[in-house]
């Protein structure tokens, strides 16, 4: 059975999470949302099985999977499944997926299932490290073989109950949504820059340009954190908290994946 699974990552959890799915599964692609978005017009997924996977971001999809999703047409496929990996909450997130599925395919998804991982919004907090990191990677790692063999036997699986998820989605979604695009203004690169363009190769909507050697931010930023992390000095800056916590990238997941994430 041909799986074709889509997946848009930042700091390479959900990237690890879709090459584990697929590995399990066998004959599988892997598709970047971020390659397609700026196609026009209805995607027709030629597979039997089509999956979703990308982080949860403010309790909702990411901008750019929301439209993506608007634009996949899976009524003809036989198995739907979307994976959402979280550092906190994120059944809310699977719900408004499967709302997009069902709004534009007239479907709700087969199977919906969170992972969660290690959490990386820098900008509000620190990343795990150490044995806590280690335990949250392995612990994603056993659940994400537990979610391959169900998609693989075609199990129905519906979205978690999220009330106390779906409350705070109603809180902070929109306004974190409405603001998106230019929340790059707070990106700077300090004075540890060493101008190696590493910020705008890993960024999957090609949203910074080097300018005289130095990063320039587009203003349609989704946010995803790659620039922070995958920064090799640590001279991204979001705000002026970020210089004094750490960095996270999924460990399976290298530079050369984030370029061809973009379709280099």
């Amino acid at each position: 059975m041909k799986t074709i699974i889509y997946y848009f990552t930042g700091t390479g959890n959900s990237l690890a999470a879709a090459k584990s799915i697929c590995t399990h599964l066998g004959d599988g692609e892997l598709v970047s949302i971020a390659s397609l978005a700026t196609t026009q017009g209805e995607i027709h997924a030629g597979a039997d099985r089509v999956g979703i996977v990308c982080p949860v971001y403010d309790l909702g999809l990411p901008s750019i999977v929301a439209e993506f999703v608007q634009r996949l047409d899976v009524s003809q496929t036989a198995y739907c499944f979307g994976v959402l990996t979280m550092g906190g909450f994120g059944a809310s997130a699977l719900h408004q997926l499967d709302d997009l599925v069902f709004a534009h395919s007239k479907r709700h998804l087969d199977a919906a299932f969170t992972v969660r991982m290690v959490g990386n919004f820098v900008p509000l907090y620190d990343p795990a490290t150490g044995e806590k990191r280690d335990k949250l990677l392995s612990d994603a790692d056993k659940r994400l073989s537990e979610i391959a063999a169900m998609i693989d036997k075609g199990l129905i699986v519906r979205p978690d109950t999220a009330f106390l998820s779906a409350i705070l989605k109603r809180i902070m979604y929109d306004g974190f949504i409405r603001k998106l695009h230019d929340a790059d203004k707070n990106f700077i690169a300090d004075e540890k820059c060493t101008s190696c363009g590493t910020c705008a190769a890993v960024c999957p909507v090609k949203n910074i340009d080097m300018v005289e050697e130095k990063p320039v931010w587009k203003h349609h930023c989704e946010l995803c954190c790659a620039c922070i992390h995958f920064c090799p000095v640590a001279a991204i800056q979001y705000g002026p908290k970020t210089k004094k916590r750490g960095r996270y990238k999924n460990p399976s997941v290298t530079i050369a994946d984030m370029k061809k994430q973009r379709g280099e």
